[in-house]
């Protein structure tokens, strides 16, 4: 056990916090990541400077950072770049590569952990395998919750239905449509975009459909629409009906959704045929179904303890059907 070693374990309550933030409000500030990731250079050439004076051994050593650091690297870069992962995440995979490319050992009760190292030993790795192996489990929950509350359809895999008021309190993805099922429902980040743009509350959105429908109530002065991150404080409090200070808007934009997409510049790739169909939807139901999704920092930090105290999951499975 080493003092790096011990001085990795610091790190972990840093991915907690991340991690409850990115379930919160899926936003994580970038700047979270660079001193981890300077904290890690850190370690790492007092790693290396403790080595053995053995060729072989430090061969190894670097070869494992160069795996972690560059693998990870790689595949943060490449996920950010095809729209998979947000501009923090693919820091967080850099950070994950830098901090933890080699297995720390502890010694606790006698016992040693991690229990289960596999021969390539890049920490990481492990915890990135891990994640994956833990996140696969969630459809598994949500439809074991959906179905103790009787429903059971391909859509209790992915989302869970909640009351529309609970709806700018929540992270996720509309799976309706006036229509029925879809996977390409409004994203609620946009929602709360829209609703702040037009300086109106999701009540008044209900209790005012047809007026607020019309291009014509469209405010004169757009508000700041925000990036849509979930916080009670940025949305409008309930004017009981429209705006006084309007303009005449294109007659053939219900909703003003062309005006708004136009306005801000897009919302989370929504079309103008998305947020209408998500504004009809939230305007006429009292429940909705809701995809919350898997922010990526929880199966990262679920998998980070588990590789910290288990190990490898994934060589465990290889070695129960004969290819570990």
């Amino acid at each position: 056990m080493t003092v790096p070693d011990l001085l990795r374990l610091l790190v972990v309550p840093v991915f907690a916090w991340a991690a409850w933030q990115d379930l919160e409000t899926r936003r994580i500030p970038s700047r979270t990541w660079y001193p981890l990731v300077a904290f890690g250079l850190a370690l790492l050439v007092w790693d290396f400077l403790a080595l053995p004076a053995d060729p072989l051994a430090t061969r190894l050593f670097l070869v494992r950072v160069a795996v972690s650091v560059g693998l990870l690297g790689v595949l943060g870069f490449g996920f950010w770049y095809f729209g998979a992962l947000g501009g923090a995440d693919a820091k967080a995979f850099l950070t994950l590569g830098v901090v933890f490319p080699i297995y720390p050992v502890y010694e606790l009760a006698g016992l040693r952990f991690p229990l289960v190292q596999p021969p390539l030993g890049v920490f990481s790795l492990s915890v990135l395998t891990d994640a994956v192996l833990l996140g696969l489990a969630v459809p598994v929950v949500l439809f074991a919750g959906n179905a103790l509350a009787g429903r059971r359809s391909l859509a209790a895999f992915v989302g869970r239905p909640i009351p529309v008021a609970d709806l700018l309190a929540t992270p996720g993805r509309l799976l309706e449509t006036p229509e029925g099922f879809t996977r390409r429902g409004l994203d609620l980040d946009a929602l709360r975009m829209y609703l702040r743009w037009r300086g109106i509350a999701l009540s008044d959105l209900r209790e005012h459909t047809e007026d607020l429908r019309r291009p014509a109530t469209l405010p004169a002065e757009p508000n700041p629409p925000t990036d849509g991150v979930v916080d009670p404080a940025l949305d409008p409090e309930p004017v009981g009906g429209i705006p006084a200070a309007s303009f005449g808007g294109r007659e053939d934009d219900p909703w003003g959704a062309v005006t708004f997409l136009d306005d801000v510049g897009g919302a989370y790739g929504t079309t103008p045929a998305h947020l209408r169909d998500g504004l009809d939807l939230v305007a006429e139901r009292e429940r909705v179904w809701v995809s919350p999704g898997l922010p990526f920092l929880v199966p990262v930090f679920a998998g980070l303890v588990v590789a910290f105290v288990f190990g490898d999951l994934l060589w465990v499975l290889l070695g129960l059907v004969g290819l570990g």
